[in-house]
Order: C-alpha cells, then sequence, then structure tokens
C-alpha cells in the first residue's frame, strides 16, 4: 500500500497512522497527523464529516480494515457527547496557544529594548561613562528582580539577530545564562548582579577589532589570531573611562576566555587564579559561541554544543558549572530541531525552567499556514520528543516552514 494512501473512515482501526485532510482549526486533535489511539478517537473522526482521511503505513501497528460498517456507529448521545467535548478540548487548545504566543512576543519586546539599551550603553562608554554604568546598572538590577522573583520563568527563542547587532545578542545571552546560572548556585544577590554587569561588557573590546578581521570566512593569519585574543584585555581598557564601573566584575572580563588547565586566553591562567565568577562566564561563553559559531566556525544545534561541552572540555572548564548548564537546559534547550512520537518534526520555541521534559514547541504541520504555526506546550498531552536532529537533515520545505535560527538568541520570561 501506498504512503498517505486515501482510506474510507469507516475502515479506520486502532494503531492506523492516518493524516486529515482539513485544517487544525476544523477538528478537535494537537495535531492533523497521528495514530490512533482508541476507538474513541474514531468516532471523533467520523463526527467531523469525512469520508476519507489519508493513512501512513510505515507508520502504523495494522492494516485498515477492507469491509465497510466495521465499526458499531454511535448512539445520537456518544455522538452528542463526543462534540461538546470536541468544542472544550478545541477552544481550550486555542486559548493555550494565544497564550503561548502572547508570552513570546511579549518577551520579544523585552528583548529588543534590552538590545536598544546595550547599543546605547555602548555608545556612551566612551563620551558618558558613569551614564553607560547607571543604565547597565538598572537594566542587570531589573534582570535580577525577576530572575529572584519569579518562580515560573521560561527561555524563549529569539529573532535572528542583524549582522551589526551579533555582539549585543551575544552580550545579552551570556549575562542572562550566567545570572541563572548563578541563582541556581546558590549565589548571593550581589554576585548575581556582579556576573551580569560583567557580563553585558564582557567583549566590548571587540568594538576595536576590525571588521574585516572580526567576520572573516577564512582562515585568520597568526597576527590577526593574536590580535583577536587581546580583546578581552581591550574591553579592561574600555572600562577604565567608567570610574563606577565595580572593580569585582573586571576580572570575569578580562579571563572569559581562560580556561582551567592554562590553554585559555589572553594570559594563560590555571584553576588557581581563576575566581568563581570568571570560571562561570568561561562556561556560558563557550556554550553561546558554540552555538553561534565565529567568522570560521559554523554553529552548532543547542543540543549538540552542550554535548561537546560535557565530552570535550572535561580539562578546561568547570564540571560543576558545564552540569549546572546542561540541566538547567534541558535535553532539548531552546533552538532545537527534533522528532516527536507523533511522527512530525519540530523546533523548541521555549523551557519551562520548572518543566524541562516538556518544551514549548512549534510544529510543521503541511495544512496549517506557516505564519499560523501553533505554539504548542507538551506539558498537558501524550506527545514525547523522540530525538534532536541537525536543522540540515530536515526535508526543505519543513526546513522552510521552521525557519531553524542561523543564530540563538534567548529571551528570559514568565511561562
Amino acid at each position: 500500500m501506498k504512503k498517505n494512501q486515501k482510506v474510507a473512515v469507516e475502515q479506520l482501526e486502532v494503531g492506523t497512522f492516518i493524516r486529515l485532510p482539513i485544517s487544525w482549526k476544523d477538528h478537535p486533535f494537537l495535531f492533523s497527523s497521528f495514530k490512533i489511539k482508541n476507538s474513541a478517537q474514531i468516532e471523533l473522526i467520523k463526527g467531523l464529516g469525512l469520508k476519507d482521511v489519508f493513512f501512513d503505513p510505515e507508520k502504523s501497528d495494522i492494516e485498515p480494515v477492507t469491509s465497510a460498517d466495521v465499526q458499531q456507529p454511535p448512539s445520537e448521545e456518544e455522538l452528542t457527547a463526543l462534540k461538546e467535548q470536541m468544542l472544550s478540548d478545541k477552544t481550550a487548545k486555542i486559548d493555550e496557544q494565544k497564550k503561548l504566543k502572547r508570552d513570546l512576543k511579549k518577551t520579544e519586546q523585552q528583548f529588543e529594548r534590552s538590545v536598544a539599551m546595550m547599543r546605547s550603553m555602548v555608545s556612551k562608554v566612551s563620551s558618558r561613562p558613569l551614564n553607560a554604568v547607571s543604565e547597565a546598572k538598572d537594566l542587570i538590577s531589573n534582570m535580577t528582580n525577576m530572575l529572584l522573583n519569579s518562580d515560573n520563568l521560561a527561555l524563549h527563542l529569539m529573532g535572528d539577530a542583524k549582522n551589526d547587532e551579533h555582539i549585543y545578542h551575544h552580550s545579552l545571552n551570556v549575562a542572562m545564562l550566567c545570572m541563572l546560572m548563578a541563582k541556581e548556585l546558590g549565589w548571593s544577590r550581589e554576585e548575581v548582579e556582579t556576573i551580569g554587569l560583567g557580563a553585558l561588557f564582557h567583549d566590548i573590546g571587540k568594538l576595536k577589532v576590525p571588521s574585516t578581521i572580526l567576520n572573516k570566512r577564512v582562515p585568520l593569519s597568526a597576527p590577526e589570531e593574536n590580535f583577536i585574543k587581546q580583546h578581552p584585555l581591550m574591553s579592561i581598557n574600555f572600562l577604565k573611562l567608567a570610574d563606577s564601573f565595580p572593580e569585582e566584575a573586571k576580572p570575569l572580563i578580562a579571563n572569559h576566555h581562560e580556561f582551567l588547565d592554562g590553554s585559555g586566553f589572553p594570559q594563560g591562567l590555571k584553576a588557581d587564579n581563576l575566581d568563581k565568577l570568571s570560571q562561570l562566564i568561561a562556561v556560558v561563553n563557550e556554550y553561546d559561541n558554540l552555538c553561534n559559531g565565529t567568522g570560521q566556525i559554523k554553529g552548532k544545534p543547542p543540543s549538540v554544543a552542550l554535548g561537546m561541552l560535557y565530552k570535550n572540555y572535561n580539562e578546561k572548564l568547570n564540571s560543576e558549572y558545564v552540569s549546572k548548564l546542561i540541566k538547567m537546559l534541558g535535553i532539548y534547550p531552546p533552538g532545537s530541531i527534533v522528532e516527536l512520537s507523533s511522527g512530525q518534526f519540530a523546533m523548541v520555541m521555549s523551557v519551562n525552567l520548572q518543566q524541562l521534559l516538556f518544551p514549548n514547541i512549534v510544529v510543521y504541520d503541511q495544512l496549517v499556514p506557516k505564519d499560523q504555526a501553533p505554539i504548542i506546550s507538551l506539558e498537558n498531552h501524550n506527545i514525547t520528543i523522540v530525538r534532536s536532529l541537525p536543522a540540515a537533515g530536515l526535508p526543505k520545505i519543513i526546513h522552510a516552514y521552521l525557519n531553524p535560527r542561523d543564530k540563538i538568541s534567548f529571551g528570559i520570561g514568565t511561562n
């Protein structure tokens, strides 16, 4: 039997994998494609008034029956009850999706405001350093209030950064993840704010590096590579203009590329000379760089980046902090492309930091227009993630629909 062959609704059995030939808005199921799990679902499908659906033998446990009218038709009372349940489920599902989209939009707006503030702060470091530091402290204080006062935090995937804004997206990513981790590690509010403030400015020295070197797509020459490796110290020199910048935040800026075994740069410091804030930002900075790549190195999927930190940086990074980052982000961080137990492909849009096994996802559904694709929470549905896969492994039509991010940026909001 050919894949996705039409089959009469009367022939359906529990265990057949089908696709409904109507929009997801017009039926009560979570997806338009799914495996039938019980007879009640068959009755619901019949109640939709469909004569035929599409059948996929590769994903089915059983073939459709060959004789018609095998199923006992529902009574009028049962059919009425099923329709009422359908309407209730549909309404609840649409409300849930609307809330998820509202939360994501709100976080997106907050993130864009933070990017604008970052751009303003950096431009003022030379001309009005007191203003720049004051604005940065306000931003970090507000972020800290959210982190410490909310028990329902979510990490959301943000839109792609423009070419000239990558440094701001990266700095915000590192600041937010560092502060989240500091909170999870039980650090004091002062330490949370210190690492956040330092992380905001940790790469400001890169503004002194010509873009022709910073964005170079071919291997750097030795002098160019050595020049870029000085950017942590350039960041410190930049901040000398700002007398009010806290001294305790400067080491983590200077040391964000230093490794425990002395193989980092620019000074080749070892563990004994690296405080805990320096060791934490090194972990987060490396993770974000692995996700987003550099001019010469292509970015990795978030789950792959976490795996690389765990496997390849045992001697270089603080293992406690690496484990905490993995635990905090979950197996499927925002931006991950995943395959579901329903057989569909999806992209993880956000993770509830209290419910890591149930991320919010946007699902490919050929019957739903791309701009209307629902964001779905897995928390209350009988669907699981089977595996993570690289975006390059997606069929072209699904890749274009899900639109995986070239650059991974995170926003923190409530869920």
